[in-house]
Formats: structure tokens, C-alpha cells, sequence
């Protein structure tokens, strides 16, 4: 989850941000790390570029990407084989 972590400050641009300053749990939006709806889609476009997940339906997109855990959960359970 820690790759995810720095993969997410990579993508986008979290340059005051390291992967210590937030917990798996952590909210990403609105609370916590405060990210708006064009780092969402900055997120989905990693997750398809480097996992080869779509996040299609936007209640699964709202629910994936409440936090790093949540993510890596989806990830976990989308990946394709």
C-alpha cells in the first residue's frame, strides 16, 4: 500500500505531501487530504494505466477511492489475472 501511496503524491503532484503524512485509512477527499473530483480522475487514470482496472459505475468510483485501503481492496479485487 505504500507503492499506491507514492504512487498517488506522483501522479499527482503532491509536492508537500510523503507517504508518512496520511494513514491507509485516511479520507482522501474533501477531509484529510482534501482532493477535489480532477485528482479522482487523475487517480482512475493511474489505476487503469498501471493495473488495467476501469472504475465505470460512479457510486463504485465514490466507494474505491475513499481511501488508500479502499483502493487497494478494489485492486485486489478487479485485477484481472
Amino acid at each position: 500500500m505504500n507503492e499506491l501511496k507514492s504512487d498517488i503524491i506522483e501522479v499527482l503532484d503532491l509536492k508537500d505531501i510523503i507517504t508518512d503524512d496520511f494513514g491507509f485509512d485516511t479520507p482522501l477527499f474533501v477531509e484529510g487530504l482534501g482532493l477535489d473530483s480532477i485528482d479522482a480522475l487523475e487517480i482512475v487514470v493511474l489505476l487503469e494505466k498501471k493495473f488495467n482496472i476501469k472504475i465505470e459505475d460512479p457510486r463504485d468510483r465514490r466507494s474505491a477511492l475513499n481511501s488508500i485501503r479502499s483502493i487497494a481492496e478494489y485492486i485486489t479485487k478487479h485485477k484481472k489475472a
